[in-house]
């Protein structure tokens, strides 16, 4: 049981859940095209298992199903987002239209439902035929981008609660160009540069189109990780600011500031396009509110390495099934620092949170007891922001579902429902029902 429910929150606070595209879908039906995850997970070594998201969830078919659990599960909001390769199987040109038509079913089934739609445009699927093309390095990508928003909100945009062009920059732009572990999987600082600042351009595009469709509510998501010195020299402290700068600062500097950090740019600057300072004001354009994805922090220490010269350090706190330490005073802290600092009054969501772990199924339940008290210590966090003045809006769980967990595969298991991928069968876990009560009460 939770020891929080909606009454601990202010009158109209959302709860939701969330999932993504190519996580559930299953991206070989349907008619769409092939994207560079596709591509990404058939090379030997990217992923566990070479696993992909051809089938996933099949939430394509059993999408009522799915909506059904979120309804009986007291959920205000649905979070999903649509595949840029489902609509568009090129990139460019002809629309697919039993994409199209997928997504007016899925709108519509939310709305008949009660739930409000909260649609994010982008959620890494690239289409494989614009990674030919360079994908995020070409500036170009901005006005495809621009293209298939006019063709997937023209069709489902007068319906939709929220929308925000792309989930998590920071793993578009670094995690996919730098670091390599997501798809495209290059290790470039140039290619990083220029993809961090194309996202970034792209998002002001696709805002800048929903207006002219006359949409609102629109918004954007960030990831954020709470970074911290592993220990108290200097060169610790410089290192964790630094991994501050290229994973927070960045985005949300130029959203809100129309600048990027200046010790991110002594290291990205000599890199960056030609001409990217004249491209601020459409990125930090007006929002109607701001997107937290939150889910750990981070020990950072200095080494000797080209910039920006440092690692992670495994904390001490108790990890989830992939590593990633629990600590949620960084949530109350990064809600904090981005409204002191950036939005300023803006409604900010919090619209992802959740935990991965080893769920079984025994006596035909899953016992994640683990996962309530993860919920719950972050809901708390939220609720002490709230009474500090911050105006938090609404929580949104990840995962509705157990799904493709990226270069991961199939092995972590973040739903709050259980997923046996060899029938696909759903089992809603106790997190489930701790918070179908909660939500009740």
């Amino acid at each position: 049981m939770l020891k929080h429910s909606r009454a601990d929150f202010p009158k109209g606070f959302l709860f939701g859940a969330a999932t993504s595209s190519y996580q559930i879908e299953g991206h070989a039906m349907g008619g769409a095209g092939r994207t560079q995850w596709d591509d990404f997970a058939v090379t030997p070594g990217n992923v566990t298992r070479a696993q992909n998201g051809d089938v996933a969830c099949d939430h394509y078919n059993r999408w009522p199903e799915d909506l059904d659990l979120l309804k009986d599960g007291n959920f205000d909001v649905y979070r999903f987002s649509t595949s840029w390769a489902r609509v568009m199987p090129e990139g460019r040109g002809a629309p697919n239209p039993e994409g199209l038509d997928y997504y007016d079913r899925l709108v519509d089934g939310m709305l008949e439902r009660g739930l409000k739609p909260a649609a994010t445009l982008y959620h890494w699927e690239l289409p494989s035929p614009l990674l030919d093309l360079g994908g995020w390095r070409n500036r170009d990508i901005a006005q495809w981008f621009a293209d298939y928003t006019e063709v997937i909100m023209s069709r489902i945009g007068d319906r939709v609660w929220s929308a925000a062009p792309i989930n998590e920059p920071w793993c578009v732009g670094w995690m996919s160009h730098f670091l390599g572990q997501h798809a495209p999987g290059i290790s470039d600082i140039r290619a990083t540069a220029r993809a961090m600042h194309h996202v970034m351009l792209a998002h002001g595009r696709a805002t800048e189109v929903m207006r002219g469709l006359g949409m609102q509510n629109l918004g954007a998501v960030c990831n954020f990780e709470y970074s911290v010195p592993a220990d108290a020299s200097p060169e610790a402290r410089a290192a964790a600011r630094l991994y501050d700068g290229y994973y927070n600062r960045f985005f949300i500097g130029g959203l809100f500031n129309k600048r990027y950090p200046d010790d991110v740019l002594e290291g990205l600057g000599p890199h960056m396009p030609d001409g990217w300072q004249d491209d601020m004001d459409l990125i930090g354009q007006p929002l109607d509110w701001f997107g937290i994805n939150y889910y750990t922090r981070k020990l950072i220490q200095a080494n000797d390495g080209p910039w920006p010269s440092h690692e992670e350090v495994p904390g001490p706190l108790p990890k989830t099934q992939v590593g990633w330490e629990i600590y949620p005073e960084g949530l109350h802290a990064i809600i904090k620092r981005v409204h002191d600092g950036y939005t300023r009054g803006l409604p900010i969501y919090v619209t992802e949170n959740g935990m991965a772990s080893d769920d079984r199924v025994v006596n035909g339940a899953v016992n994640d007891k683990a996962r309530i008290a993860y919920l719950d210590a972050h809901l708390g966090q939220v609720r002490r922001a709230i009474d500090e003045g911050v105006p938090v809006n609404g929580y949104f769980a990840w995962s509705l579902l157990d799904n493709y967990e990226w270069n991961h595969g199939y092995g972590p298991r973040f739903g709050l429902v259980h997923v046996d991928y060899k029938t696909l069968a759903r089992l809603p876990k106790s997190s489930y029902h701790a918070l179908k009560d909660a939500l009740a009460r």
